[in-house]
């Protein structure tokens, strides 16, 4: 009997040992993944080239300047706007910004799906080292947990008085309120993120909803929970839990919800091949252009297949159609 105890005793100590090392580690690879990792900026396409540069520098207007601005962006992916309807463009970098993009005034660059600047890890967070930011919650908040949890027994004999007189006690008192004091802070920051990943917005687009051709929309990225959730983990779940780099996409072009289509191509689909409906009368437009090359889009049932007459009227003025997504 006693040797079983012994035993026990034993197992629990290297469990103990065992966790408590994996979740350091974890810690740490994480944290230094999220600091050290650069933020990702747009690429040279969507700088302005040399005489629309000299040109926009020239031109007083307002309206002049964002006529420069339209040519220059006719052929990128850009679907969101100023809340005046405007490009959106960056002075500072000279270079028109794609969705979800913002200038850093710390970091003085602008960052790819930015979504905030953080003071504890001084960098920025986002495309490239949004996962990296979520893992580092996440082993932190368990991180926390663990310790808490260990010293527990030891703050509940304090408390009671049966704990020795000695030095420890207090160092007992200091470990169990700081594992407890920050094991609450992150979990309040980090359900704040995952609820994010969910509704697939960044804490700025919270504060500030992107505005497409048709007006702000908060959940205009939104394609479903769980594409939401592969867009920053990647396809492979067996890497989620790991900080190296899985997400979808180059974090300037996403797929929205709201799909950019020309009239022209409207027209022609719906004189030629009427939408089909599932569901509660919902419609279902043709396969739009560029989103059905995305991962997240390309095994959707939902898209109506394209017709011969719509392949020959793919290029001019863009209109917005909402498309349902498969949550």
């Amino acid at each position: 009997m006693k040797l079983w105890n012994c035993s026990i005793f034993f197992i629990q100590k290297v469990v103990y040992l065992v966790v408590f090392h994996l979740s350091f580690v974890m810690f740490v690879w994480s944290y230094w993944k999220t600091i050290f990792t650069s933020p990702a900026s747009p690429s040279n396409e969507f700088c302005l080239s040399k005489a629309d540069k000299e040109q926009y520098e020239k031109e007083e207007r307002p309206e002049s300047q964002q006529e420069i601005l339209r040519r220059a962006a006719k052929d990128l992916p850009i679907y969101t706007t100023t809340a005046s309807r405007a490009i959106r463009y960056c002075d500072r970098c000279q270079l028109i910004k794609p969705d979800r993009c913002h200038h850093c005034s710390a970091c003085d660059i602008c960052v790819l799906k930015m979504d905030h600047h953080c003071p504890w890890v001084n960098n920025c967070v986002g495309f490239s080292n949004y996962k990296f930011f979520l893992l580092f919650l996440m082993y932190s908040l368990l991180y926390c947990l663990f310790v808490a949890a260990t010293v527990l027994q030891y703050f509940i004999k304090f408390w009671t008085n049966e704990l020795p007189d000695t030095h420890a006690k207090f160092h007992v008192l200091f470990l169990f309120f700081v594992a407890a004091m920050f094991f609450i802070s992150i979990l309040s920051l980090f359900s704040y993120h995952c609820w994010l990943v969910s509704k697939n917005r960044s804490t700025i687009e919270t504060f500030r909803a992107p505005t497409f051709r048709n007006g702000p929309d908060k959940n205009g990225f939104s394609l479903g929970c769980s594409k939401n959730l592969r867009e920053v983990f990647g396809d492979e779940k067996k890497y989620w839990l790991l900080p190296i780099f899985t997400s979808l996409g180059d974090g300037c072009n996403f797929p929205t919800r709201l799909v950019i289509m020309d009239p022209e191509q409207l027209t022609v689909s719906s004189q030629n091949e009427p939408a089909k409906s599932s569901g509660a009368n919902q419609t279902f437009p043709p396969r739009p252009l560029s989103e059905s090359q995305n991962r997240l889009l390309a095994n959707d049932s939902q898209w109506v297949e394209s017709g011969p007459e719509e392949e020959n009227v793919k290029s001019g003025a863009k209109k917005h159609i909402i498309v349902s997504l498969e949550s």
